[in-house]
């Protein structure tokens, strides 16, 4: 399993690649921006796209996801069904940019990519259909988890009640995981649960 991170986009989003390096599968993760440097990614890996898997419905994390599709229309794209229309202030829906062919993902659902196994996990507050997905030992927490910090809850359609919960969830998952947050540096599930002051609080 191989990670590829690309940080696309006005506000530095981190777009990831999941790619089974023995079957040459493909998922992208919360495609920001730039379509064309995801397709030109992908082409040089020899990558078959499946995925264009999303974390939450904010602009700044699918602004790519029709323009991706359209490049590769047998990649299915998911969205939790909360955050399928618009989400807060950002009018850019998910279910008319993409229309019937958007799929729909909650927790618990697993989707399987190559030999690895993509499980979701639903994590509401920084918007209500948040979620985290985990593969293997990595962990893509979108603007749920970030290193040291948290996702915003003060922004429309936030849902700062079931923010703690959700952080909650993630520090109870057993053993540890790498993290790859929407925005900023990587980090460990482990180094959060020790020194992220909103883990700690729980």
């Amino acid at each position: 399993m191989k990670v590829i991170r690309k940080i696309l986009g006005e506000l530095e989003t981190n777009c990831y690649i999941l790619f089974d390096e023995e079957t040459r599968e493909a998922a992208v993760i919360d495609p920001a921006d730039e379509a064309e440097t995801l397709r030109g990614e992908l082409e040089g890996l020899g990558a078959a796209l499946r995925y264009i898997l999303l974390t939450h419905g904010h602009r700044d994390h699918t602004l790519a996801a029709p323009r991706l599709h359209e490049l590769f229309p047998e990649a299915a794209v998911y969205i939790h069904p909360a955050d399928k229309g618009v989400v807060g202030i950002y009018h850019y829906p998910m279910e008319e940019l993409i229309g019937p062919e958007l799929k729909l993902y909650d927790e618990g659902d697993t989707l399987p990519l190559g030999g690895l196994t993509v499980e979701v996990l639903h994590t509401p507050g920084h918007t209500g259909g948040s979620v985290c997905l985990k593969c293997g030992m990595a962990l893509f927490t979108g603007d749920t988890l970030f290193a040291g910090s948290m996702g915003r809850v003060d922004l429309p359609g936030a849902q700062p009640d079931r923010m703690m919960a959700s952080l909650k969830k993630l520090k109870e998952l057993p053993g540890d995981y790498d993290v790859y947050p929407g925005h900023m540096e990587t980090t460990t599930l482990a180094r959060e649960r020790q020194y992220n002051l909103y883990l700690k609080m729980l």
